[in-house]
C-alpha cells in the first residue's frame, strides 16, 4: 500500500500477477451483494485485476474482457464456502448517448440494461451474487448507492529517465506499473478494505 486518502487507498501493482493478487485480496472480503467498479485506460488492467477477483472466489473457468457478451456469469465460493455467483459485466457499450430527445439518460440506461437482464443484478444483487463491472463509471451515481470503486491507472517507463512525464503517462505498455485506488461508497467497505 502506498497511501491513504480519507477513506480510499491507493496502492501499487507492478506487475500483472500483482494485480492479479490484489484482486484476489479484494474477492477475500466480498460478500453477497457487493458491487465492484472498475474504470481506467484501455489496457490497464481491469480484466487482470478481474482475473484476480474470479481466482479469489475459486472460479474454475477463465475470466476474460466479456466485451462481446456484455456479461458473463460464473459460479464460484466466498472465503466462508458458501455459493458466489459473479456477474462480470463490461459497460464500455451501455450508456451511450442515442437517446431520444428529451429522454432522460438514467431511465434511458436502466431501459438498456433491463434489455439485457441486469437491471435487478445492479439495482436489488442476490445474497450469494457479486457485480464486477468494468468501464461502470458512467452509471455509477445514477444506479448503485453502494460500491466499491476501483480506479485504475498504468504508468509506462520513460525512456529519457523521467519516470513522470507526461508521454510517459500518455503511452502506457504492459511494463507500467499500475496505480490502483480503492474508493469505498456507502456501506462498510471503508472498514474493509483497510484489512488489506
Amino acid at each position: 500500500m502506498t497511501g491513504t486518502d480519507n477513506q480510499s487507498i491507493t496502492i501499487e501493482a507492478p506487475t500483472g500477477e500483482d494485480m492479479r493478487a490484489l484482486g484476489e485480496r479484494v474477492a477475500g472480503l466480498l460478500r453477497g451483494g457487493d458491487v465492484l467498479l472498475l474504470s481506467g485506460p484501455l489496457g490497464a488492467g481491469k480484466t487482470t485485476f478481474a482475473q484476480g477477483i474470479g481466482r479469489g472466489l475459486g472460479i474454475a473457468e477463465p475470466i476474460v474482457s466479456p466485451t462481446f457478451t456484455i456479461a458473463r456469469e460464473l459460479a464460484g465460493r466466498f472465503r466462508d464456502g458458501s455459493p458466489a455467483h459473479l456477474v462480470h459485466v463490461d459497460a464500455y457499450r451501455l450508456g451511450g448517448s442515442g437517446y431520444a430527445p428529451g429522454q432522460d439518460a438514467r431511465d434511458a440506461l436502466l431501459d438498456e440494461l433491463e434489455s439485457l437482464g441486469l437491471d435487478e443484478e445492479l439495482e436489488d444483487p442476490q445474497d450469494d451474487t457479486v457485480v464486477l463491472m468494468e468501464w461502470g463509471e458512467q452509471m455509477a451515481a445514477a444506479l448503485i448507492d453502494e460500491r466499491l470503486e476501483i480506479h485504475i491507472d498504468r504508468s509506462a517507463p520513460d525512456t529519457d529517465g523521467g519516470a513522470g512525464s507526461s508521454a510517459a503517462l500518455q503511452d502506457p505498455t504492459s511494463d507500467g506499473t499500475r496505480i490502483v485506488t480503492l474508493v469505498p461508497v456507502g456501506g462498510n467497505w471503508a472498514d474493509r478494505i483497510a484489512t488489506l
